[in-house]
């Protein structure tokens, strides 16, 4: 049983010395000649599992260590026989820290800022429930969610927009289905002055839109990642290099997560992987990890693959 892992998920080491045969590598060595003999992968977003890495391959299981899941074509995977798995919910609370030290940044005086919150999950709901404590007014979005349990404390993105003095979101990147994300907010109804967050998924705004716009924003997932809209990095409020959710506890969760899909899948016994100490919610210095980014852009990646977990 040959497993390709990326090198950067932390905490595998067990696997290392559970029989099977495990090659990390850097993302960018993960090609289709390195996973031809390989019978299952564990990725993050920077590895397309796609047609191109997989035909021809015995690949047969694919677990991303993040929540997002747009860098696997899942159609591909289930024509094919590929059982695939992601990690909902891992990074979570740090997002959510990420949310809220942007706002104790750029708009401290919660009393005075309603909060629409669109795509109400694991990560939704969190900074929801932190942003009444602080004391924001908070509208929630979430069609999917709204369809199934009922419209009651839901509103529509237009009302978000009409409303909300700082918008933020948190769903998926999907193009396809009943409710698209793929540049679900654009821009077209925003007020002149509300804050746009974006710690969710590159794509999920119109970029060219939003810089059309000129809104305030906050960014931390980009279309194109790694080859960011320099104009963009320099003119948001905030511009980080897709880092929210890095936290030790949330790349813990991810690979426990991972590894748990592996060995369901492989019908193998449980393997605990080694459990970092345990964390509280908090607030970090944002300010100096966006001045990094917007003085080298072209060095998204090596910002990216050389931050220290907080």
């Amino acid at each position: 049983m040959k497993v390709v892992v990326d090198a950067h998920i932390p905490y595998l080491e067990p696997l290392q010395h559970s029989g099977m045969d495990v090659v990390r590598l850097a993302p960018e060595h993960i090609t289709p000649s390195a996973v031809r003999d390989a019978d299952a992968l564990i990725v993050r977003t920077r590895t397309l599992c796609n047609k191109a890495l997989l035909r021809g391959s015995r690949v047969r299981f694919i677990a991303t260590a993040t929540i997002g899941f747009d860098h696997i074509d899942t159609v591909y995977c289930e024509q094919h026989g590929i059982t695939w798995t992601n990690a909902p919910g891992c990074n979570a609370q740090g997002v959510c820290d990420y949310v809220q030290s942007a706002l104790a940044l750029l708009a401290p005086d919660a009393q005075n800022h309603t909060l629409g919150i669109v795509g109400v999950g694991h990560v939704g709901s969190l900074v929801a429930q932190m942003a009444r404590t602080q004391g924001y007014r908070v509208l929630l979005c979430d069609p999917p969610r709204a369809e199934k349990e009922g419209s009651e404390g839901f509103v529509s993105l237009e009302q978000i927009e009409q409303n909300c003095s700082i918008i933020t979101f948190h769903t998926p990147l999907t193009k396809d289905g009943k409710h698209p994300t793929w540049h679900m907010e654009d821009c077209q109804n925003l007020r002149p002055d509300t804050l746009i967050i974006n710690a969710a998924r590159g794509g999920v705004i119109d970029e060219a839109a939003l810089l059309r716009r000129g809104n305030p924003c906050v960014i931390d997932c980009w279309e194109n990642e790694p080859a960011v809209n320099r104009e963009l990095v320099s003119k948001a409020l905030l511009s980080t290099f897709h880092i929210a959710g890095y936290t030790r506890r949330g790349k813990y969760n991810a690979s426990q997560m991972s590894v748990d899909a592996l060995c369901r899948h492989l019908g193998l016994p449980h393997l605990d992987l080694p459990d970092p100490p345990p964390e509280a919610p908090h607030l970090w210095d944002i300010r100096a990890v966006s001045d990094a980014l917007k003085a080298a852009p072209d060095r998204f990646e090596a910002l990216r693959a050389a931050y220290p977990l907080r």
